[in-house]
């Protein structure tokens, strides 16, 4: 898994925890919701940190929750 689909895995993740639809996240983070879905399919392979900081904020939790997951431990190498 590469960091930009642990990302994705974690944002789904974390709306299933909260039964909280994608669209919802984007509005109540003030994000698009075309932008929140670029994140989880093919189309953007940079998540930025601003954008996570604000789906946090949306989520209530910290950067540092955010990133406190599994999914994070054995991320392949990005530099190839």
């Amino acid at each position: 898994m590469n960091t930009k689909e642990a990302v994705a895995t974690r944002i789904i993740e974390l709306c299933r925890e909260r039964d909280l639809a994608i669209n919802a996240l984007a509005n109540i983070s003030g994000i698009p919701p075309s932008s929140v879905y670029s994140l989880l399919n093919e189309k953007s392979q940079n998540p930025g940190v601003v954008t996570i900081k604000k789906l946090c904020d949306g989520l209530e939790i910290t950067l540092r929750e955010f990133f406190n997951s599994n999914l994070f431990d054995n991320i392949d190498q990005e530099i190839k």
